[in-house]
């Protein structure tokens, strides 16, 4: 049997980009700041905490999964990776709507 690649860590942080506290998401993992959409790449596998990079990832466009629904994509800052998360039920829409039209260009 192969061993989950997923780490479940639902924690509250203060999101490094605007500075807000972001609460527990509580149904899953808490991956991005509800408020801004930035994250931070700490993660190689979802909430393993092995990456040594630790820069800003900022959303840089939308995806629409059929399964998952919106899909955030983020690039880091200070390596340029890009990374992807599903958009939480209390993000900011407003914001997710805006992302959507990067999407033409990517």
């Amino acid at each position: 049997m192969e061993k989950s690649l997923f780490t479940k860590i639902d924690e509250e942080f203060v999101c490094e980009n605007c500075g807000k506290l972001v609460k527990k998401l509580g149904y899953t993992c808490r991956n991005h700041c509800p408020y801004c959409l930035h994250s931070k790449h700490v993660d190689v596998n979802p909430g393993d905490r092995s990456e040594d990079c630790h820069g800003i990832l900022e959303p840089i466009g939308v995806e629409i999964n059929p399964k998952k629904g919106y899909v955030i994509v983020f690039k880091c800052k200070k390596c340029g990776k890009i990374r992807k998360n599903k958009a939480a039920n209390d993000d900011n829409m407003d914001l997710i709507i805006k992302l959507s039209a990067n999407n033409e260009i990517m």
